[in-house]
């Protein structure tokens, strides 16, 4: 936010929760009037219902950028969801995409006999997938049934041919397309040590349920047609709060467990971030932080604008 009061940016998320509306407080979306003053693109566009794919985010982002550069201005990706930037950036494999028909076969077979029916029929056309899949995870046998029945090939085989992680949402996705068509400049924000990131994620967990984040949850439970099967409610923090208030486990419990897969998280981005190409570490403790930011910035507008 401070950036785009320096140069002409539009600012746009790259976060997979964000995009859910109603979903505020768990996701750390910037309140009301923040956004009134920092407009971001691709904030609150769908109902927690209707999932938000990586290739959608691609797609999506891909025209505001394209907007944004055409209106004379400079995009500015800023988000968590490293995931959605790599579709972005890099694109991935060659997986179909969604086939109405066929997920429509998928779904009128599942109210005959059962997911857990399908489920079996994956593990005998890609025992890996079904290994990672389980068995009440309608959406992830859909989408592996799904490429299999228009491909002929399981899905693990995307995996193996892109050396992807099939524990990540991404590869469930049909992400094509080129590389990124912009220079783009990686700014990475983290602390310089992991006891301190850790402290800040207890922390910030603390600060989100004295906002109301269970009573947030509740709202969203209350509603009826809404599950832990749905990206939006899988997300962490989310998926723990829907199973305390489900009576899985206890309140302390619960909180260990937010906290835990939110490190886990964690531990993935700086895993993606320390293998991405041409990054540009920033430090969270730096008290010229924008300053810092802001020389990268022109450094690279002059290379790519020499005088």
């Amino acid at each position: 936010m401070a950036l785009s009061e320096r140069l002409p940016c539009d600012l746009i998320s790259v976060d997979s929760v964000m995009v859910y509306r109603g979903m505020d407080i768990g996701s750390a979306k910037p309140d009301p009037e923040t956004l009134a003053r920092y407009p971001h693109h691709l904030i609150d566009i769908r109902d927690p219902a209707e999932p938000y794919s990586a290739a959608e985010f691609r797609t999506d982002a891909l025209r505001l950028m394209e907007q944004s550069v055409n209106a004379g201005r400079i995009p500015l990706l800023v988000g968590g969801t490293i995931m959605y930037y790599k579709a972005l950036c890099q694109g991935l494999g060659d997986m179909p995409s969604a086939d109405e028909s066929v997920r429509g076969e998928i779904l009128a077979e599942a109210e005959q006999i059962g997911w857990p029916a399908l489920h079996e029929q994956l593990r005998q056309v890609d025992p890996i997938a079904a290994a990672k899949i389980h068995p009440n995870n309608r959406q992830r046998i859909q989408r592996a049934l799904e490429v299999y029945r228009l491909t002929g090939r399981p899905l693990s085989h995307y995996w193996a041919a892109d050396g992807a992680n099939p524990e990540n949402e991404l590869n469930w996705d049909s992400v094509n397309g080129a590389a990124l068509p912009y220079n783009a400049l990686n700014l990475a924000l983290a602390p310089v040590k992991r006891e301190d990131l850790h402290a800040r994620i207890a922390k910030r967990f603390q600060i989100m349920l004295e906002q109301g984040l269970l009573d947030e949850v509740e709202q969203l439970r209350q509603r009826g047609d809404l599950n832990v099967e749905l990206p939006s409610i899988r997300a962490v923090g989310y998926r723990q709060v829907w199973s305390y208030l489900e009576g899985e486990f206890g309140r302390e419990e619960m909180v260990e467990k937010a906290t835990a897969a939110t490190r886990q998280l964690a531990k993935r981005q700086m895993t993606w971030l320390r293998s991405w190409p041409e990054i540009n570490w920033l430090s969270a403790d730096d008290i010229q932080l924008v300053e810092a930011a802001m020389r990268l910035i022109s450094q690279r507008l002059q290379s790519c604008n020499p005088l």
